[in-house]
């Protein structure tokens, strides 16, 4: 590209030049030769009436006197006596001659001029005009490789921008060019490279939110799967974890397609007015086996028959995360309390451990957050996401003892908006 912006700024300055140069070389040889015959012209009429003075005076005429007053001119003078007198030197024959005549009184005069000093006079002019041609030219090339680097060094460096979002470096890097149309390309690949930052990094977010999610329930089904091996001798029981193994899978299921909607960026969308006892049922069914491994307790008190608008799967995995986040960090009985307040179903996940530390009350629900140094600091941060998702919120209600609480929508409050939606005013 930038030998063809050469090429052609260099085509067009020199067909420029010499659509000026060559008139403006001829009219200059034309004006010289022009005040030369009028130089002559002028000279002969002088002469003319120079004689014409000397005659009426009755002086003398003499051609070296003349010719000391016209150097390098030869001068024929012509009295009315036909006598002729001459001054300087005659020019070599075949030379370049001007000649001009005049006539007054009798009297005749010509003058003639050798044509070479004016040919080497339009020589030099020629020449300067070549080199200011040339001079031309050279500035044309000058300016057209400036301007060539100027507009060939930014597309490079866009080719460099276009091939590191190739290769996965989505990084804007924000350059301008001072060219317009450049720097539109520029904005517009800055901003596919914002884009495809943004997909690369929710596509990493999706990985690390599938491994957590998917960690607790396979974590469950195992301990199910071991509790029916060790319980091999027993029908009745293996029985019983089997069909518990297979509501494990079922909700695992549950969880893969709502971590599947969530990398769509599909809002879960799936709230319903759900049992709250039932989800609690399942939850205590499933990790019961595990806090008695771990020689601890898991109750449920408050208010029985409840029923608050959530996703069955979503809610589940939100207790199951408090119940897992109970057993990692906390301590003694953990304890699931519900109850009814005027605008929400509350229910409440609380142990008898140490609590969240000063430093963590604030971010713990941040992701990438955790008060061990092997946690992901994903769990409450997805928990907190999945209810917001189903209108409701997340809260860390006590520190220490750490207790947390899930506000979720009453079934009978989104009825009566409903209706009101419904039934309004025409």
């Amino acid at each position: 590209m930038r030998r063809r912006l050469l090429l052609s700024t260099l085509a067009v300055a020199v067909v420029a030049v010499l659509l000026l140069g060559i008139p403006l070389g001829y009219a200059t040889h034309r004006l010289l030769y022009d005040e030369a015959e009028q130089q002559v012209e002028r000279e002969a009429a002088t002469v003319v009436a120079g004689v014409n003075l000397k005659q009426e005076g009755k002086q003398s005429i003499v051609g070296d006197q003349i010719a000391r007053e016209f150097p390098s001119r030869y001068i024929v003078v012509t009295l009315a006596n036909d006598q002729v007198i001459t001054a300087g030197v005659a020019p070599p024959k075949g030379a370049h001659v001007i000649r001009k005549t005049a006539n007054d009184r009798g009297v005749r005069v010509q003058v003639s001029r050798d044509a070479a000093d004016i040919e080497a006079e339009a020589l030099r002019t020629f020449l300067l005009i070549g080199s200011l041609v040339v001079l031309g030219v050279g500035v044309a090339v000058g300016l057209a490789m400036v301007q060539a680097r100027k507009l060939t060094l930014p597309l490079i460096d866009l080719a460099e921008t276009a091939e590191r979002l190739g290769s996965g470096n989505a990084r804007p890097r924000r350059r301008r060019y001072g060219v317009p149309e450049v720097d539109r390309v520029a904005e517009v690949l800055d901003r596919s490279a914002v884009r495809i930052a943004d997909l690369l990094a929710a596509s990493r977010e999706f990985a690390s939110d599938a491994s957590h999610q998917l960690r607790t329930p396979l974590t469950a089904l195992s301990m199910r799967l071991e509790e029916m091996v060790e319980a091999s001798d027993y029908p009745e029981v293996v029985r019983e974890e089997g069909a518990a193994a297979a509501a494990q899978v079922e909700r695992l299921a549950a969880v893969v397609e709502q971590l599947l909607a969530r990398a769509k960026h599909d809002p879960t969308g799936d709230a319903v007015p759900v049992a709250v006892d039932e989800i609690l049922d399942q939850q205590v069914e499933e990790w019961e086996p595990v806090f008695r491994r771990e020689g601890r307790r898991l109750t449920v008190s408050g208010v029985r028959d409840l029923t608050a608008v959530a996703s069955p799967g979503g809610l589940a995995q939100i207790v199951a995360t408090l119940l897992d986040n109970s057993l990692m960090h906390g301590g003694g009985t953990v304890t699931i309390h519900t109850k009814e307040t005027v605008s929400s179903i509350v229910v409440e996940v609380g142990d008898e451990g140490k609590g969240v530390p000063p430093e963590l009350e604030r971010r713990v629900f941040d992701r990438n957050v955790s008060g061990r140094w092997q946690g992901t600091g994903l769990g409450l941060y997805l928990a907190r996401s999945l209810a917001t998702a189903d209108g409701g919120r997340l809260e860390l209600v006590r520190a220490r003892p750490a207790t947390f609480a899930v506000f979720l929508r009453k079934a009978d409050e989104v009825l009566r908006a409903r209706e009101r939606v419904v039934s309004g005013p025409a």
